[in-house]
């Protein structure tokens, strides 16, 4: 699977579980997307598509690398929609 594939999905993924911010942007916790069952069968790494997408400005997060447990209640921001 490509890249760019994979981050497109990953807005889909963010769209169907997140929620409207104050900001009007969507936003998921991370904790709900590593945790949910769909999204587990379809990336196989996550996190690295997470980090791909970020350095795309396709979403922002704080700090550079989530861990599960850790940064569960990280929020995870949708910049395009």
């Amino acid at each position: 699977m490509n890249v760019s594939h994979e981050i497109n999905l990953l807005v889909e993924e963010i769209q169907r579980l997140g929620s409207k911010n104050a900001s009007g942007q969507t936003s998921v916790k991370f904790g709900v997307l590593f945790n949910d069952d769909r999204c587990a069968n379809i990336f196989e790494a996550l996190v690295g598509t997470l980090k791909a997408a970020k350095k795309k400005k396709v979403i922002d997060f704080q700090g550079e690398l989530l861990l599960q447990g850790v940064h569960d209640q990280v929020d995870i921001i949708l910049l395009q929609e």
